[in-house]
């Protein structure tokens, strides 16, 4: 039966899934179905007046019949839904609901004097009810018509009739109307179980696409740290390799020193000092500590510079700071990598410039630029100037603009470049976050906008607009996942800006 049932689409295989339909379809739009089954209580105890016209002398005997069927069952089981506790029974309670009015109703005909004659009519109406406004399932609404059709068939043997042939009329007439009712009912199944169906796959997908897309923010909130560490990576490799000048040369000249310093000390002791060997010793340690001096304050100032840039990307702190000697402290970090790719620095910026905002994320964004201009901009190796101008917009606004001269960038991706994983360089271990993270922080940390402007072959310009004050409330509430967004682009043919590909760093 089960199996013939899951073939006419009447039952889920899965016992999980059938409970949980059934569950649904007889719970589905409970008040609805509980003021239906109020409704028909009324008009079940209404009918009395008919009872009446047809006759009068025992029409009191079957209104008592209503009122204790409504009484002691319909109102009972519409009360009963209200339970929590027995809405787990509600299929069985509607069953309940439904037979014993519909049974009831035979012996209230076979009461009356020529009931039976006009029986079908009543009983039609209550299979219309039973069928419509009770969300019975086919098995249900099957036992439904066997039983009252049988309690029905029963009393109709002790009736009379008035007119022959009124018994096979009856019967034919309600069995029509069971027909249509089983026919209706198991239609409106089968859809219900096809939208359940339905419904219930879309969950699961949307489940499974939700733990996909969390899977992989958090693939891409790795691969972001991991781009920015890779950032900070590269800046102590440029800083260590500046370094090393100074240091060594600190190095060789305090040894040097020491030597000449020695021999002081010996021709001394010696009793054999001379005043031109006193002099000469004394000028090439004053040269030494001069040069010891220099290079040890140039290995200083550049240990700073980096200190500083590197305490503001690993740090997301808001501050305050003047924005030249920032850049200028920025810049000259980056400054071994761009030398040593043979490229120029050139820094243009306002005096007097005070930002309140958050400087590790800025600096994220114009070495992210800059690198990308690196590794991307001139791919030929040639060498390039890389322009960072950084002027007021506004009382309150600021605009900075990073442009090389490079290669540019292809119409076919303007529209793409600030995509997460979009990149042209795949091949050579880049992974396309690099300007999806500049836009992002542009866009919420520092609650600013990007634009870029560029021609193949004629170098690329970004141009930044932020304000000068930023307001942390915004910041927090755009840190909240968002979609991922685009930023304004244009196209300019030869533009006198510049900057790289697609991506920085990847």
């Amino acid at each position: 039966m089960r199996k013939l049932l899951s073939r006419l689409g009447l039952r889920f295989e899965a016992p999980a899934a059938e409970r949980a339909f059934v569950t649904r379809f007889t719970l589905d739009d409970l008040p609805r179905t509980r003021a239906a089954m109020l409704l028909g209580a009324f008009i079940y105890c209404a009918f009395a007046v008919w009872d009446w016209i047809l006759d009068p002398a025992h029409w009191t005997e079957t209104l008592f019949l209503r009122l204790a069927v409504a009484l002691a069952v319909l109102l009972p089981a519409t009360a009963a839904l209200s339970w929590p506790a027995a809405r787990r029974w509600a299929e069985e309670i509607y069953l309940g609901y439904c037979v014993v009015p519909g049974c009831v109703l035979s012996l209230i005909y076979l009461r009356l004097g020529p009931g039976f004659d006009h029986a079908a009519a009543g009983m039609i109406i209550v299979i219309l009810f039973v069928s419509t406004l009770l969300p019975l399932r086919l098995p249900s609404l099957a036992a439904f018509c066997g039983l009252t059709w049988l309690c029905f068939a029963v009393c109709e043997t002790f009736a009379v009739h008035e007119r022959a042939g009124m018994r096979f009329v009856n019967n034919f007439e309600i069995g029509m109307a069971y027909a249509l009712s089983l026919y209706a009912v198991g239609a409106r199944e089968v859809r219900a179980r096809r939208q359940f169906r339905t419904e219930e796959a879309l969950r699961r997908e949307k489940e499974r696409s939700e733990m996909a897309l969390s899977e992989l923010r958090e693939a891409q909130a790795h691969l972001v740290q991991a781009e920015k560490l890779a950032a900070l990576g590269q800046l102590v490799a440029g800083v260590a390799h500046e370094i090393n000048t100074p240091i060594g040369l600190a190095l060789t000249t305090s040894t040097a020193a020491e030597g000449d310093l020695r021999q002081l000390q010996r021709a001394v002791e010696s009793g054999q000092l001379r005043r031109s060997d006193l002099t000469q010793g004394l000028a090439r340690l004053s040269e030494g500590m001069r040069l010891l001096f220099s290079n040890l304050t140039r290995a200083a100032d550049l240990v700073h510079s980096f200190k500083q840039v590197a305490v503001d990307q690993a740090s997301e702190e808001k501050r305050t700071f003047e924005l030249r000697g920032w850049l200028e402290d920025l810049m000259s970090t980056l400054g071994p990598l761009v030398r040593r790719k043979g490229h120029a620095v050139r820094i243009r910026c306002e005096d007097g410039i005070v930002l309140d905002s958050h400087p590790g994320a800025l600096a994220q964004v114009i070495s992210n630029l800059a690198l990308n201009a690196i590794v991307h901009g001139y791919p030929d190796g040639r060498s390039g100037v890389l322009d960072v101008a950084a002027s007021r917009s506004g009382e309150d606004r600021l605009r900075i603009i990073v442009a090389d001269d490079g290669i540019g960038i292809p119409p076919e991706h303007l529209g793409r470049v600030f995509d997460p994983f979009f990149t042209t360089g795949r091949d050579k271990g880049s992974t396309g976050l690099g300007l999806h993270i500049v836009f992002n922080l542009v866009a919420s940390t520092l609650q600013g906008q990007i634009a870029l402007s560029s021609s193949e072959g004629g170098g690329a310009c970004f141009t930044i607009d932020l304000p000068l004050s930023v307001d942390e409330g915004e910041v927090r509430q755009a840190a909240k996942p968002q979609p991922v967004r685009r930023a304004t682009l244009v196209s300019v043919s030869g533009s006198s800006g510049p900057l790289a590909e697609p991506d920085a760093n990847g």
